[in-house]
């Protein structure tokens, strides 16, 4: 399966995808866009709100890239749409790294990633031991043990972005 990138406005990702849904129900391409949920402490309240991973950006499942080019009309008809990556006249799956990281958030998480169970060994390192944050403890390039976040660096094409993830410590098992 081969997986398209498309670029829209950040912030109106779910706008875009009911929009495209509401216009073109035919077009049955399964189209991603992964989440995460964090705790957010207001006026010392704590609301649990969701974000984009990969803010400005949807993801398209198909097969064959023939799907994708035979509804190019479609998905740039929409408002907010802004390019195929890498761009509209050189649409091209995800490949290496890339795909890498966005099935680890579409496959492996589903689309909302929630809080990972951790642990800080001896020396304070972190220790995932399940969740979002499992496999990507290279890429945690700072923790924030009062908020329960960890925040990662993550690559798609030639953008580099950070962003928080959720975390929950627990004791390790002896």
């Amino acid at each position: 399966m081969n997986y398209y990138a498309i670029q829209v406005r950040t912030l109106s990702e779910s706008k875009y995808l009911k929009l495209f849904r509401s216009r073109y129900p035919e077009i049955n391409l399964p189209l991603y866009f992964p989440q995460r949920e964090l705790n957010i402490s207001k006026t010392g309240k704590i609301k649990k709100s969701l974000y984009s991973i990969f803010p400005g950006y949807i993801f398209i499942e198909a097969e064959y890239k023939e799907d994708v080019l035979s509804n190019q009309y479609c998905f740039k008809n929409i408002e907010g749409f802004f390019r195929f990556l890498k761009s509209n006249q050189d649409i091209t799956p995800l490949s290496g790294h890339s795909l890498d990281i966005v099935l680890h958030f579409i496959k492996k998480t589903g689309q909302i990633a929630g809080s990972s169970k951790v642990y800080f060994d001896n020396n304070s390192r972190i220790v995932v031991l399940e969740g979002p944050l499992k496999g990507l403890e290279g890429k945690i390039i700072k923790i924030d043990k009062r908020k329960g976040r960890a925040k990662i660096s993550l690559d798609l094409y030639s953008d580099s972005f950070s962003i928080d993830l959720a975390f929950e410590v627990i004791e390790p098992v002896k």
